[in-house]
């Protein structure tokens, strides 16, 4: 079967290096975003052309010379892993059979660019990724495959997206070729009343509000680490908070109750939050009990404000 691979970054580039490693279909050729000046070559490109590959980076597939090229490889299937951007039918559709996608989700659930931050802000037990027939909409489409795993109670997005979504993904591409090459791909139809969008999280999301309940602001913080960054304000500058504990314990939202070599703790609605590793405004990541020492942070010190 001849394959054309769409992706960026690690998860293209893994994901080829997959097919390719299995040795049991033909890639054709590569399709990743165009280069940015001052930023690294994607991994992806740089794979492939240490493969030998044909390489394409077109900006959009909107004229006739980029879906003349794309069908010139007379492929059997598009694998788009990880893709940002729009590809319509007309490219799509160029594959004898199609294209499928990647999407780190239980589809229809948390459609849209955050797939794995979301869930976790908002408490859910869990998540997993799906291989989805695409359309026009924002990852809409009958799914060719689902896989789902628990949300820890502690769980980051390094957790749930690096140490389990990723690597049974990876691993899951084979079994999306072999569907297509044994002609036997089914057709999962979403649940549409089930369905949910949500933007790209960004900075603006991940504001702490300590005089929310401490769960709340629990998994705003393990939602956002490492990106975008939970963050709050002290003497009108910025502190990002990244690692963190849940604790237990009464007191006025948003002050800091103790600080010891373990870290600060700051009272939320509740319970409280053990910071263990923030960055102050222009700063490197560090221990946060090392930042309160510089920055003269002791009990009784207000967050937030």
């Amino acid at each position: 079967m001849k394959i054309i691979v769409m992706g960026q970054q690690a998860f293209g580039k893994d994901a080829l290096a997959k097919i390719l490693e299995a040795g049991v279909d033909d890639v054709v050729a590569v399709y990743c975003e165009p280069d940015r000046d001052g930023k690294p070559v994607d991994p992806i490109k740089e794979f492939a052309l240490a493969q030998n590959l044909p390489v394409q980076q077109p900006a959009n597939f909107k004229d006739r010379e980029t879906l003349d090229t794309l069908a010139s490889y007379d492929a059997d299937l598009m694998v788009m892993a990880f893709v940002n951007v729009f590809v319509p039918e007309a490219a799509r559709d160029t594959p004898k059979l199609g294209s499928i996608c990647f999407h780190p989700s239980l589809l229809p659930l948390h459609r849209g660019p955050s797939a794995v931050n979301w869930p976790i802000i908002m408490g859910a037990e869990k998540s997993g990724y799906s291989w989805f027939y695409p359309t026009d909409g924002l990852d809409e489409g009958d799914s060719l495959l689902q896989w789902e795993c628990p949300i820890g109670p502690d769980d980051t997005v390094i957790n749930l997206y690096f140490k389990k979504i990723y690597p049974s993904a990876i691993d899951s591409v084979l079994t999306v070729c072999d569907l297509f090459r044994n002609g036997t791909p089914p057709r999962i139809v979403p649940d549409e009343a089930q369905a949910t969008y949500e933007r790209r999280c960004t900075k603006n999301h991940a504001r702490i509000d300590w005089h929310k309940p401490v769960k709340h602001v629990y998994d705003l913080i393990r939602g956002t680490n490492p990106a975008p960054g939970a963050w709050t304000i002290l003497n009108g500058e910025e502190l990002g908070i990244f690692d963190c504990a849940r604790e237990s314990g009464d007191g006025v939202s948003g002050k800091v109750v103790s600080v010891t070599e373990n870290g600060v703790t700051v009272q939320c609605v509740g319970g409280r939050i053990l910071l263990k590793r923030v960055r102050p405004k222009g700063g490197e990541k560090q221990p946060a009990a090392d930042w309160a020492a510089s920055a003269g942070v002791t009990t009784g010190t207000v967050l937030g404000v």
